[in-house]
């Protein structure tokens, strides 16, 4: 059991679920404390998203307001830098982000050869777009994609589209 699954389960069991929700509150102020540390740019001023596809996925970062070009920049920046790392099989910074390994990184380091992983600018922003044909690693990225989903709380669809 994580650390966070432990906290979270000893909070609901001794106070409720009202101390859960704001456990659950203080892990996400947390995280994006972290994420703006590890990213670099304001996490309330940016929107996530993490897509599921049937051949991949991709990791997409825009700035909320579109004429914000500085944290446009930043954001690509970030990106590109993810692209790299991901593509040697660099995972630390969404483990510092998340306070724990996301599921499929060690598939995904191990695999990382039949990964192609290609950054791609938005008008506000970037994305990298991962794919796959050997079905291990899709199974880790989903995975990992997923998690990302959950924990940002990003409403994106937790299936392929």
């Amino acid at each position: 059991m994580t650390r966070y699954a432990l906290c979270a389960a000893m909070c609901f069991l001794s106070a409720g679920p009202s101390a859960l929700a704001q456990h659950d509150a203080g892990h996400h102020a947390a995280m994006q404390q972290r994420g703006q540390q590890a990213m670099g740019f304001d996490q309330e001023k940016s929107t996530h998203h993490f897509l599921i596809h049937k051949n991949g996925g991709a990791i997409e970062i825009t700035a909320k307001d579109p004429s914000d070009q500085a944290l446009a920049d930043e954001i690509r920046g970030h990106l590109r830098h993810i692209r790299s790392a991901f593509s040697d099989g660099d995972f630390a910074l969404p483990a510092f982000i998340h306070d724990k390994p996301p599921p499929g990184i060690d598939v995904l380091k191990a695999r990382r050869d039949r990964l192609t992983f290609r950054y791609e600018d938005l008008p506000a922003g970037g994305r990298v777009r991962v794919t796959t044909g050997d079905p291990e690693a899709l199974t880790a990225l989903h995975a990992f994609l997923r998690f990302q989903i959950t924990e940002h709380k990003t409403g994106d669809p937790l299936e392929p589209r």
